[in-house]
């Protein structure tokens, strides 16, 4: 049987990530992991699949259980999915493995959707985000916020706002969805079909809607901020302050629920306004008081967020920050003799990489001038030559690359050279 003729070709939905390209991803996750590390947050990582179970506790009238998830069944009969998104499965974790609480950590992991693909969102897509569990504070809603923000200043970012909102909870919330419910129904002839299928087991997804008609229809409808209990309206009052002490500008946007059934109380959303509006989101989250609960688990306040590193890099293009990194090496080792000096190339190249350089070679007998080539395509600082006439002296040629003066080094001083005069240039910085 002949394989399909795109059968080695990505899926619909996926992409490859390639040198130097991935240069920028590993800056951007390099970044997120310093940043997270100075809050106290600790790397976790979970399985791509879980039990389906899992994925319903994000509210079974949901998009992402209704219509995207991949789900599959193993060998063994049991109901699989793979990780739409990244809260569910780190406080699966948090029940199983009860840490102490305050447990904080980061995460980096792929999340599968079956949707349309479209500008930063794949069908596998790739989020970075951090989540905190066990402890009910105001402040820790101010400290992830603060994590997420300062991140996006640290790569460059400027040209992006921050939406907050509270989604109250198990006192205020219900009050409120009855009013909602009851205001969409008097209009629901201008909703469209999705809103008004939604409307009565979830009228807050009709919120989400971006159809310009239910827009409409939306912003003049009852706002839960206004249906606050006294201690959630305590809460966001005091989000808002630790925000402004800190110096986060925000904005309140009532109409903002996210997409996921868990949440509690706080809310957020990076949106970037280099991007259409359509798909500007960077991302976002909020509380979760109730999760672990429906897992299982003790009762365990928690919050957190994810952001959509594809979305991000595409947010970076606008702005003209975290570009591609250009091509680097310290030092590039040419053979100018042939395979009689292989063992003596191969010494000094594992040399140069023992002591903290970056270096490389070319392979495969190729000329002297090819292998020149491949070290200026490769961004060498200096080549290191062994060219038959300084062997003889035991020494190598060093040629500088940037001002094209060549030097002979005897052999056991190639090193030091190196590193002395590797100290003196650009070398960070090229980086």
């Amino acid at each position: 049987m002949q394989p399909a003729p795109d059968a080695f070709r990505t899926p619909k939905g996926t992409n490859d990530v390639l040198p130097p390209e991935s240069g920028r991803w590993a800056a951007l996750i390099a970044a997120f992991a310093s940043r997270a590390g100075r809050f106290g947050y600790g790397l976790v990582m979970t399985p791509a699949y879980e039990h389906i179970e899992v994925f319903h506790r994000l509210g079974e009238g949901t998009d992402v259980v209704r219509k995207e998830m991949f789900e599959f069944e193993d060998k063994g009969g049991r109901k699989l999915a793979l990780r739409p998104e990244g809260t569910a499965p780190v406080v699966r974790a948090y029940v199983q493995h009860r840490p102490t609480a305050p447990w904080k950590v980061w995460y980096l992991s792929p999340h599968f959707r079956h949707e349309n693909p479209q500008a930063g969102r794949y069908r596998q897509h790739h989020q970075l985000g951090a989540e905190v569990l066990g402890v009910d504070d105001p402040a820790l809603d101010v400290e992830v916020i603060s994590l997420a923000h300062g991140f996006f200043r640290s790569i460059g970012l400027s040209r992006f706002r921050l939406a907050i909102n509270s989604l109250g909870d198990a006192q205020c919330r219900p009050g409120y969805l009855d009013a909602l419910r009851s205001y969409l129904r008097a209009h629901a002839g201008e909703l469209c079909e999705d809103s008004r299928s939604r409307l009565e087991a979830n009228p807050l997804r009709v919120l989400d809607c971006k159809v310009p008609g239910c827009v409409e229809v939306t912003e003049r409808a009852p706002q839960l901020l206004e249906h606050l209990c006294a201690d959630c309206k305590s809460h966001f009052e005091a989000v808002q302050a630790g925000l402004d002490a800190i110096g986060v500008e925000h904005e309140i946007a009532p109409r903002l629920v996210r997409g996921l059934d868990y949440y509690t109380r706080t809310t957020f959303e990076f949106a970037s306004e280099a991007l259409e509006s359509a798909q500007n989101a960077l991302g976002g989250g909020g509380r979760y008081d109730k999760l672990a609960e429906d897992m299982g688990g003790p009762p365990s306040p928690g919050i957190g967020f994810g952001i959509g590193i594809e979305r991000v890099l595409i947010a970076c293009d606008a702005e003209n920050v975290l570009p591609t990194p250009v091509p680097y090496v310290d030092a590039y080792v040419v053979d100018a003799v042939g395979p009689e000096v292989g063992a003596e190339v191969a010494a000094l190249l594992a040399e140069l990489r023992e002591t903290g350089l970056s270096a490389d070679r070319a392979y495969g007998g190729r000329s002297l001038r090819a292998q020149t080539k491949s070290a200026d395509r490769a961004g060498a600082r200096y080549v290191v030559l062994f060219g038959r006439a300084e062997m003889e002296k035991g020494a190598v040629a060093v040629r500088d690359m940037e001002s094209g003066e060549q030097v002979e080094v005897p052999r056991s001083r190639v090193m030091a050279w190196l590193h002395e005069h590797l100290g003196k240039t650009h070398r960070d910085g090229a980086r």
